[in-house]
């Protein structure tokens, strides 16, 4: 990897982030001379992003962090195709409504991890509905659809993988990369945006942008990658016990999220804590050169760091103390009263208040939900608002217990029998 004279670029070489660059001394020499824009594009197919996600996020906060302009692209327009890149079958149809309500989802995301506003290098939002919705088919076909070659096309991996397995690839589908490589030179043309950003199996999709930009006379773009994120053992990233590891709390707790993070492999600490961290290189170097068990310190800072940055500093360390006390000091392990419920009830969904009776902390159902009512109510250590909350599986923690609290001293553990 060349040494880069942008602070930007310098900053992605060194905690790991780059994987292609379309051009390297290229978008080098801009980023040095002037503030740059730059977008990555996020599809509304859920109403949470999950860890993948927050390496490109992580970027777009090292791009405004550098004095640069980081736009989050919300897929309002695209997300009624949905990507086919490297799927083995078609995408289900969203609706509008749908795609609304997964939108503002992933707003509340990103606004604990960019400065959004209207001035200098604030951040900015924009959904590609606003354009691809209002596109003329005829028109679209004549001025944009005469510069993508088809036998290119079929080239890309995302398209060729699902021809050769025979599996069928709809042109609703195959549309889908003439549109994203259209947002491109809509963001160049309304904001000056230069460059794309996107894992590495977004990079035939973003090519096309730049080159549809050069056919089209926009300025020269410029696409960058990032390596797709596995662990040490090959793994691919963000699944879980429970599942996909969210970044909406309500999908996936706060707790848990630290937890994911704390069992991070040895051989993975120092590398998660260049991206997903913003801890200075020289304090990362420190926590990696922990040897033995002190390694697990520098797993615990990766956790609480990671934890903070996508769900506040406060609920960081509420996670890590629920941990301490529950592994260090033994409080769950050792203090607390057990109630067991029949695992296939739990399955299905217990109720909270069910719960809060049979746990002997509330004497009957009203009083348990004027607990909840009165803010007294926790699972996990995270407040209980819905006296209609379900407690299943996807509550218990590694050591498959969920932790039931009514104030500060009423604590009892549900473990499935």
């Amino acid at each position: 990897m060349p040494a880069f004279k942008s602070d930007f670029l310098r900053v992605m070489s060194e905690r790991g982030f780059i994987h292609q660059i379309s051009d390297e001394t290229g978008l080098d020499q801009l980023f040095a001379k002037e503030t740059v824009t730059a977008y990555v594009g996020y599809d509304a197919t859920a109403t949470s992003l999950h860890i993948g996600n927050l390496i490109s996020a992580t970027m777009l906060y090292w791009m405004q962090e550098t004095g640069h302009r980081p736009i989050a692209l919300m897929g309002g327009g695209t997300s009624m195709i949905g990507d086919p890149s490297f799927r083995d079958d078609q995408r289900s149809l969203l609706t509008p409504e749908a795609i609304a309500t997964n939108i503002e989802g992933i707003k509340r995301i990103f606004g604990r991890i960019l400065r959004f506003g209207d001035t200098g290098n604030d951040a900015i939002m924009v959904n590609n509905a606003d354009w691809l919705m209002k596109l003329n088919y005829v028109e679209f076909l004549r001025d944009v659809g005469r510069h993508f070659s088809v036998n290119r096309m079929l080239t890309f991996d995302s398209v060729r993988l699902r021809l050769e397995r025979e599996q069928s690839l709809s042109f609703l589908e195959f549309n889908y990369m003439i549109l994203q490589g259209y947002d491109f030179v809509e963001l160049s043309r309304r904001h000056d945006c230069r460059l794309q950003m996107g894992g590495s199996d977004q990079w035939g999709n973003i090519i096309n942008g730049v080159d549809l930009g050069h056919r089209m006379g926009t300025p020269q773009l410029y696409a960058l990658t990032t390596p797709l994120l596995t662990t040490s053992s090959g793994a691919k990233m963000g699944k879980s016990a429970k599942g996909a590891v969210w970044l909406n709390g309500d999908l996936f707790s706060p707790y848990d999220f630290w937890q994911y993070w704390r069992n991070t492999e040895d051989a993975d600490v120092e590398r998660f804590l260049k991206i997903f961290t913003r801890l200075p290189l020289s304090e990362i170097a420190r926590l990696a050169a922990l040897g033995g068990s002190e390694i697990n310190e520098a797993k615990k800072v990766l956790a609480t760091e990671t934890t903070a940055i996508v769900h506040g500093r406060e609920a960081a360390q509420q996670a890590e103390e629920t941990a301490r006390k529950t592994f260090e000091e033994g409080v769950t392990a050792e203090t607390l009263p057990t109630v067991e419920v029949d695992g296939a009830a739990l399955e299905a969904g217990i109720g909270i208040l069910s719960l809060l009776v049979s746990g002997g902390l509330a004497g009957s159902n009203g009083e348990a939900r004027r607990h909840i009512q009165g803010g007294a109510v926790r699972l996990n250590d995270q407040p209980v608002a819905d006296d209609r909350r379900m407690v299943t599986p996807r509550d218990l923690s590694p050591e498959n217990v969920a932790k039931l609290s009514v104030g500060k001293k009423k604590h009892v553990l549900v473990r499935p029998a």
